[in-house]
């Protein structure tokens, strides 16, 4: 069945490019609604703003979401991720500002939230998007692809990066995300960016509000940031992280395997753009108790957060 949280739960900080501080209020939303977010800061006209993937604007470095009247949030993958991940199939995410706080860099704040005030099991049937064939996007040597599932276990994920900075390198990770693992696995793996790219970042108007203590920063061979990882292979497990939050823009949970590879955020809004596209690569289908135990989310406890929490 569909849930939603207990009660709202709210979370403070700064955002990661825009540097003003933020608050992130998550309230419980009715069955069948999904997620919406909305502008408590914005007084006149239409402050609500659909999480789904044919309201993303591009943007540089992150994911933004705006409705037609241009009113917009930025940032929301972290915090998508984190309702994906925990099983939150509906809720309200309230936002007094343009872009949600980035926190510690991870969604592990956002997990234990949420694990913190439960959830409520809601009297309709989960409806899931199962691919029933492959679709590939490609773009200045990276690629991304959804195909049917190879374990009929929910959704798959395998993800490649290669950076120069030999504190990344080549970095590959093969997930099943049933049963709790983006909890286990990912939900704590930070965001990550080149020391080189800093500057020119924040000439751009972005990180404005990054740190070593919401970010992970590299040089060369070298980890700036406090404590370095979190682990080996922090780096490609938050690109698996920000991939779970992309796809989640798909409103529904996905039954297939996702592959990237160099990939990020266009990307992966792309892949989805190209299956909505094709009428014959997916199809609704709705959740019995096996298939839905094999979703993320399915059966989490609290017990399950990463202890660096």
């Amino acid at each position: 069945m569909q849930t939603t949280i207990r009660s709202a739960i709210s979370f403070d900080g700064i955002g990661l490019h825009s540097g003003r501080p933020a608050r992130l209020t998550i309230r419980p939303a009715v069955a069948h609604r999904g997620i919406w977010f909305k502008r408590t800061d914005v007084d006149l006209g239409d402050t609500m703003i659909p999480a789904r993937w044919d309201a993303v604007v591009r943007s540089p470095l992150c994911t933004l979401i705006q409705n037609r009247a241009g009113v917009s949030v930025s940032t929301v993958e972290h915090v998508m991720a984190a309702l994906a991940g925990c099983g939150v199939h509906n809720a309200l995410v309230e936002i007094d500002g343009p872009e949600a706080p980035i926190l510690d860099g991870s969604s592990v704040p956002f997990v234990r939230g949420i694990l913190d005030a439960g959830l409520r099991v809601q009297g309709a049937p989960v409806r899931a998007i199962e691919i029933l064939k492959p679709v590939t996007v490609e773009t200045n040597g990276g690629w991304a692809r959804l195909s049917p599932s190879k374990t009929g276990q929910g959704l798959d994920m395998v993800f490649r990066i290669d950076f120069a900075d030999r504190a990344i390198g080549v970095q590959e990770k093969r997930l099943n995300l049933a049963n709790g693992t983006f909890v286990r696995e990912l939900s704590d793996c930070r965001t990550f960016c080149r020391a080189s790219d800093v500057d020119a970042m924040q000439k751009a108007g972005k990180a404005l509000g990054g740190t070593y203590e919401n970010a992970v920063v590299v040089d060369g061979d070298k980890v700036l940031s406090p404590g370095g990882f979190r682990h080996a292979d922090e780096a490609v497990r938050h690109k698996m992280l920000d991939a779970l939050g992309d796809l989640a823009l798909a409103g529904a949970p996905i039954l297939g395997l996702y592959e990237g590879h160099k990939a990020g955020h266009a990307m992966t809004n792309a892949l989805l753009h190209a299956l909505f596209e094709d009428a014959d690569a997916w199809r609704i289908v709705e959740c019995d108790t096996a298939t839905a135990a094999t979703l993320p989310g399915a059966g989490v406890v609290q017990d399950e957060i990463p202890a660096v929490a």
